[in-house]
């Protein structure tokens, strides 16, 4: 048994001193007194670390199919009333969405930027007595009132009772309205009369769009939208103006729900119209991202970069349509951002590595120091330092 001990006391990599031959110095103090704070400052971040959860970050292949992208805007006009604004979406499967009212609010602003009313999309106006019927005769009493749609009906039975619903028929037909006030619903409904009234106005529209989640775009443009000889073009003639301000400040634009750390590069974005007319493009990419927090709870989103370019009526030979048009493209790469803690051993690694190694340091400082001071001490007593 006591062969085996001191077998086993012969294996300490420990070796003790005595302390009679221990000497301490002021040099020893001082590197101890720092070695001490700078490890106590070191396992104080360390302890930070591991209490924190780390995000780790990872790029993979995006395989999925059929979803649909939410876009979440508020966008604010200050010189484009309500009343002419319109918002249309559209991608390259062919899938269109004109004059989008749904999910949408749209707020009157003053000239200086206060709300007078807020509202769903649509013009609206009260109707007075003896509306045109759609036979050519004035609304009689008990009699149902049926509209003329002034040649965009569908079909015999069709009828336009409000402004609207002309606006409407002539879309789909792919027509413009030039005048109005030959419109008996429009010049019934002051069409006209309101837009003058709201002169001066700004609008804010915010709400969101549900799209495929294929390359597309969206825009905000003056007029209703139709297709004429297979191009998208937008009836301005109603509105009886030269030029419209695209002024325009982009208070949110999302593509998806919020998570911790997203930076949405067009949040705050003022743009000020210089020229009479013109169509400011942005150009988007947008990068599937996956977000899931240390409860293991995931959140889908989406992240984007941005480019933006101006192309006045002059530039483009009157072509341009006035508007601002955001376009939209996926990267095929998705983006990974995984919360996690750090583990303990991890932890208590990093630990013992910060106490061994200010320790081993402190040592090799301390001797060197020690060593030094007696080299010299030495050679002064004999008189060899110079």
């Amino acid at each position: 048994m006591d062969g085996f001990i001191n077998k086993l006391r012969s294996l300490d990599a420990y070796p003790k001193i005595n302390e009679d031959f221990y000497r301490r110095t002021l040099s020893g103090g001082v590197i101890t007194l720092v070695s001490s704070v700078v490890m106590l400052l070191l396992f104080i971040s360390e302890l930070r670390l591991y209490l924190h959860a780390v995000t780790e970050t990872k790029l993979v292949v995006d395989t999925s199919r059929g979803e649909t992208l939410r876009i979440n805007f508020d966008v604010t006009f200050p010189a484009l009333p309500c009343s002419i604004l319109s918002l249309d979406a559209m991608d390259i499967s062919g899938e269109q969405h004109l004059d989008v009212k749904h999910d949408i609010i749209k707020k009157r602003l003053d000239a200086h930027g206060n709300v007078i009313e807020s509202r769903q999309d649509g013009i609206g106006a009260p109707k007075i007595e003896k509306p045109l019927q759609r036979h050519g005769g004035r609304l009689e009493h008990n009699e149902t009132y049926c509209g003329s749609c002034y040649g965009g009906e569908t079909s015999d039975e069709a009828c336009c009772n409000s402004c609207e619903d002309v606006r409407e028929a002539y879309r789909k037909k792919g027509w413009g309205m030039s005048n109005p006030d030959l419109i008996d619903q429009c010049k019934r409904e002051g069409f006209l009369q309101k837009i003058k009234d709201e002169e001066g106005e700004g609008c804010n529209i915010n709400g969101f769009l549900e799209v495929n989640k294929v390359a597309g775009n969206f825009h905000f443009a003056p007029g209703k939208s139709f297709y004429q000889s297979g191009v998208h073009v937008h009836d301005l003639l109603a509105f009886q103006k030269d030029s419209f301000n695209i002024s325009h400040k982009i208070n949110r634009l999302t593509f998806g729900d919020y998570f911790p750390g997203v930076v949405n590069p067009l949040d705050g974005v003022l743009w000020t119209h210089q020229t009479p007319s013109g169509m400011y493009q942005y150009f988007i990419k947008v990068v599937p991202t996956v977000y899931t927090d240390v409860s293991g709870h995931t959140i889908q989103s989406n992240q984007f970069s941005v480019t933006e370019h101006f192309m006045s009526a002059e530039q483009a030979h009157f072509q341009a349509l006035p508007g601002v048009f955001f376009f939209y493209d996926l990267s095929p790469i998705k983006v990974t951002f995984t919360e996690e803690h750090i583990s303990f051993l991890h932890f208590l690694t990093n630990v013992c590595a910060i106490i061994g190694g200010v320790f081993t340091v402190s040592g090799i400082l301390d001797s060197f120091i020690y060593h030094g001071h007696r080299a010299i001490k030495k050679k002064m007593e004999i008189g060899k330092f110079s």
